[in-house]
């Protein structure tokens, strides 16, 4: 048996066959695959490195070939691994991709955060993050993330200087499914660095491919047509093999400290779970950590011993010479680096998801030693050594260790118990009562603690497998059965806030929007404090062409959080609707502090500036966007009515023509008439006026307007 710490591998003929064919394929020479015999070298701390963060989302370790997995395909991966430091038992805080990436990124867990899940959670600025230390020393900083679970938004933006989030530049507002590939994630890197490379950088990389639903693009597709889990990885570990090969290019792969993270794994039917978030057992919660940095690091050492990803952001901080917070859960991993013998760190669980998703309780945890506790309605110990599959529960068998494994946990939560779960913040007493005046709540509903005590999800394989199930049949089409089924998990579970959503999307796919917005007020009576449900009501009553009610659901979200993107984005366009306009941009300008970025909100905030009579911040806003989307008619047409309001009718032709040019239809028509007939083009100005009745819907008043004008420019003509 091999000895705990440093581990070291032998190379035969046949891995090493297997090893170069692997290099071949991924465009690397070179590289060998182990260990060397030689012994460690020592780590150089260096103040000029460079630092490149690579987070792998949903990544398994026992997925990737230098974690002994035969059939994978990454050659990227497994070089930098067999050129630098790889963990073996590395653990993330929490199965989850926001609050996991906040505790990497702070080096604290996220009890003390208080970020436990995705979405509606928001890393505090009263943390300092890595991208901040780093920039304080000299760094310049920049993110490229591949999905909205880890947006600007949520706070993970702190200390960069360039946070590229942007999945769609067509939609305003964005939802958890939105994602982007390796790809775009790459390309929107490689971008940045060819400005930057340089400079000392600090940048992170997030590739969220290997989430579900696994669509790996050819020819990963087809090559893994029998795992697309694992096509899904290697074509990520392609694009990470595009960046070592850029950081060549430029030069700078030997003044770069590379750091290659999992944030979580992903269950394929263990214990009863599939995907990630419900169980603490090690399939969702160990993860890959590689550390890389030629001349620096030794080669090929393989380290055993249990770490957290906590110990990141220390580690990174020492390795470039920058102070290291003292009293801080993570703690620097340099002596680990290097080969020394170190002791397994205790570390600390938790998943709120199965609570805040589908209404069971939460789970906790806590590992040390060999021992793995975690606290549940029906708590679980195992052994990880001898049992390290979590196959056999032990806990009435060894109930002194499984008494100072609580033991241990409680003293570890007693630190943080100032630390408020922003999720599962409760309304206070006016906030219920202006939910209850405005009609959302009726009798004597609750914003309290469960009515009765949350079920162990343990116990709740056969639901969750409902979910599934119901998540298939939305993907096939048929919202019918789907929707039957969350109606079921609403009488099982009544306290779970997204069975109402999930119901009322189902509803609303089927265009029965006033049934889905009963049911997410049904929801909201049985759960007064939830946001997710306020969130969608708000959305659903602005598309029920109900702006009051939208506007009055964003009051009570924007009290609780004033930073929530959407109801900002959503009280202004209600604000818009009924034409309050100073009201709606000052909502556009507090959401335009959050997303700056955002194509829709800006186009919006110009219109607002434009019906205010502020044309020419308007037509410097209209003329970045034509900038940014030169064949979006939209565009053209603004402008065409903003140069019209300034007197500049040979502009404001211009545009309009462009926009007719680009969408020949009745909204482009009848302005470019106008604007012709201004300047004197009466017999175009007809054409154009008789092309917008000819599109036009039948019998609107302003049809009927627009063909007495007609008549009169018409007679005008004939007395030329």
């Amino acid at each position: 048996m091999e000895k705990p710490g440093l581990v070291r591998m032998k190379i035969n003929i046949r891995s090493r066959f297997w090893r170069e064919k692997s290099l071949l394929i991924g465009g690397l020479t070179g590289l060998l695959l182990g260990l060397s015999c030689q012994a460690p070298e020592k780590v150089t701390r260096d103040r000029n490195l460079n630092v490149l963060l690579i987070t792998l989302d949903t990544t398994r370790a026992d997925r990737i070939g230098c974690y002994g997995y035969s059939a994978a395909k990454t050659p990227a991966i497994d070089a930098l691994a067999a050129e630098g430091v790889r963990f073996v038992n590395a653990y993330c805080q929490v199965p989850l991709t926001l609050p996991s990436h906040c505790s990497l990124m702070t080096g604290k867990y996220p009890v003390e955060l208080g970020v436990h899940n995705n979405g509606f959670y928001f890393l505090s600025p009263d943390f300092v993050t890595l991208a901040e230390r780093l920039k304080e020393g000299g760094y310049r900083t920049a993110a490229f993330v591949g999905s909205f679970t880890v947006d600007s938004r949520f706070g993970l933006d702190q200390g960069f200087e360039v946070y590229d989030d942007q999945f769609s530049k067509l939609s305003a507002l964005k939802n958890f499914r939105e994602e982007r590939s390796a790809e775009a994630v790459f390309d929107a890197f490689s971008r940045w660095l060819e400005d930057n490379s340089h400079e000392k950088f600090f940048s992170w990389v997030h590739f969220f491919d290997p989430h579900s639903p696994y669509l790996p693009p050819s020819p990963y597709k087809e090559e893994f047509a029998h795992n697309l889990y694992d096509g899904e990885i290697a074509y990520m570990d392609a694009h990470i093999g595009k960046i070592r090969n850029l950081l060549e290019q430029k030069k700078i792969l030997d003044k770069t400290l590379v750091v290659l993270a999992g944030d979580h794994g992903e269950a394929f039917g263990e214990k009863g779970e599939v995907d990630h978030g419900l169980f603490l057992y090690d399939s969702t919660i160990k993860v890959p950590l590689i550390f890389y940095a030629p001349n620096r690091l030794p080669r090929g050492v393989v380290v055993d011993s249990r770490v957290r990803l906590i110990d990141v952001m220390p580690t990174v901080l020492d390795m470039v010479k920058l102070k290291v917070e003292s009293g801080s859960p993570g703690k620097s991993l340099l002596p680990h680096l290097s080969g020394q013998r170190r002791a397994d760190l205790p570390s600390y669980l938790e998943t709120y998801a199965p609570r805040e998703t589908f209404g069971w309780s939460e789970l906790l945890g806590w590992i040390d030693g060999d021992w793995k506790y975690i606290q549940a309605p029906k708590p679980e110990l195992y052994n990880l050594k001898s049992d390290p599959v979590e196959e056999r529960n032990v806990i009435d068998e060894e109930k002194r260790i499984s008494k100072d494994m609580k033991k241990e946990l409680d003293a570890f939560l007693k630190k943080f118990f100032f630390a408020e779960r922003r999720g599962a913040r409760r309304l206070t007493k006016e906030e219920e009562a202006r939910l209850r005046s405005l009609g959302y709540l009726s009798g004597e509903a609750k914003s309290g603690s469960p009515t009765r005590p949350l079920p162990d999800p343990k116990d709740k394989n056969g639901e969750f497998r409902l979910y599934f199930e119901a998540k298939q049949l939305e993907s096939q089409g048929d919202f019918v059965a789907a929707g039957q089924i969350y109606e079921r998990l609403i009488q099982s579970s009544p306290e779970a806030p997204w069975n109402y959503v999930y119901l009322a999307l189902t509803l609303e796919k089927r265009d029965l929007m006033e049934e889905a917005i009963q049911t997410l007020e049904k929801g909201l009576e049985r759960n007064p404090g939830s946001i997710i449900l306020l969130s969608r009501l708000n959305f659903f009553y602005l598309a029920a062409g109900n702006a009051q009610k939208a506007l009055d659901t964003c009051r009570i979200i924007l009290d609780i959080y004033p930073r929530d993107f959407d109801a900002l984005f959503i009280s202004g366009s209600a604000m818009w609707r009924t034409h309050q306009y100073e009201k709606a941009a000052s909502f556009f300008e507090k959401a335009l502090e959050i997303e700056p970025e955002n194509s829709v909100l800006r186009f919006r905030y110009a219109n607002c500036l434009a019906s205010l009579g502020r044309t020419e911040e308007a037509l410097k806003l209209y003329q970045r966007l034509q900038q940014e989307f030169p064949e979006d008619y939209r565009i053209h047409h603004e402008m065409g009515l903003a140069f019209s309001a300034t007197g500049d009718l040979v502009k404001a032709r211009e545009h309009f023509q462009r926009a007719v040019e680009l969408y020949p239809s009745d909204v482009t028509y009848l302005n470019f008439a106008i604007i012709l007939e201004k300047m004197g083009s009466l017999e175009e100005a007809i054409r154009y006026l008789k092309l917008y009745l000819e599109a036009s819907p039948e019998d609107t008043p302003q049809k009927r307007r627009v063909q007495r004008t007609l008549v009169e420019w018409e007679k005008r003509l004939l007395k030329r």
